[in-house]
């Protein structure tokens, strides 16, 4: 960030089943940035005439990247295409160990980014179990896959979800390094607790994670994702209020 504010973008899954409305109402809030699961061959072209027509950009996309198969590099290298056509960089996505053999994995990430890398492409692991867990279980797989195009996204209200006393700025400082993208989304702090609010309604310190970026001259995206409330009715309207209220809260804190 190093004096700059940064790259803030919005998910599309934020929006649930309302996601036609997710291009215009998220350009309306001022925002020229998105995170969109990656176009097949025959969506590209029109996903490009939507982000042009509304003024955005793809900062990450959503892709595959199953370490289950064998040949996952080949599976990365096909979703390559959408990548160059809409020039975006980095490929959010959730890779999980499972059953196999930790070097089993590790090595198929390695080729997952050695075919990513040839297009200029950076794979980030969401903070998921089980590669992607906490700090500790992040800076192991980093380590051990030592790939340059291997990194993190790094997701405020996940390493809540998924461990017990655990504090996300702290958690955020010992893998920083690592860290190409972050996930900005709230929580009321409960371990497996869906309780996923608008961005300043829960317990966050999202000042904090923003000065960790800064003092590491973190220039990656950070992206919005609500996920909402377990048990409640999701509307348009709803979802549109949150994502105004949370680009209104980085507002707040000068990151827009």
């Amino acid at each position: 960030m190093s004096g700059r504010r940064g790259v803030i973008a919005c998910r599309f899954s934020c929006y649930g089943p309302f996601a036609a409305r997710a291009y215009e109402h998220v350009a309306a809030a001022g925002l020229r940035h998105v995170e969109i699961n990656v176009p097949t061959a025959d969506e590209i072209d029109t996903t490009v005439a939507e982000l042009r027509r509304y003024g955005l950009s793809a900062s990450t996309m959503h892709g595959e990247c199953d370490l289950s198969r064998p040949d996952v590099a080949e599976r990365v290298a096909a979703q390559m295409p959408a990548f160059e056509a809409l020039g975006c960089k980095l490929m959010f996505t959730s890779a999980r160990m499972g059953e196999l053999p930790a070097e089993t994995a590790y090595e198929r990430l390695r080729m997952a980014g050695e075919a990513a890398g040839e297009h200029g492409v950076t794979i980030a692991l969401e903070t998921h179990p089980d590669l992607a867990t906490n700090a500790d279980v992040v800076l192991q797989t980093m380590r051990a896959v030592n790939h340059p195009r291997i990194r993190v996204n790094f997701d405020t209200a996940n390493i809540y979800f998924y461990n017990h006393d655990i504090d996300c700025v702290e958690q955020l400082r010992k893998v920083v390094q690592y860290v190409a993208a972050v996930h900005l989304k709230d929580t009321d702090g409960g371990y497996r607790h869906w309780h996923f609010p608008a961005l300043g309604e829960g317990i966050v310190d999202f000042a904090g994670v923003f000065e960790v970026l800064k003092e590491a001259d973190f220039d990656g995206p950070c992206t919005l994702e609500i996920e909402g409330i377990e048990g409640e009715e999701k509307t348009e309207q709803l979802v549109c209020e949150r994502v105004a209220a949370s680009v209104n809260h980085l507002r707040k804190l000068n990151r827009i």
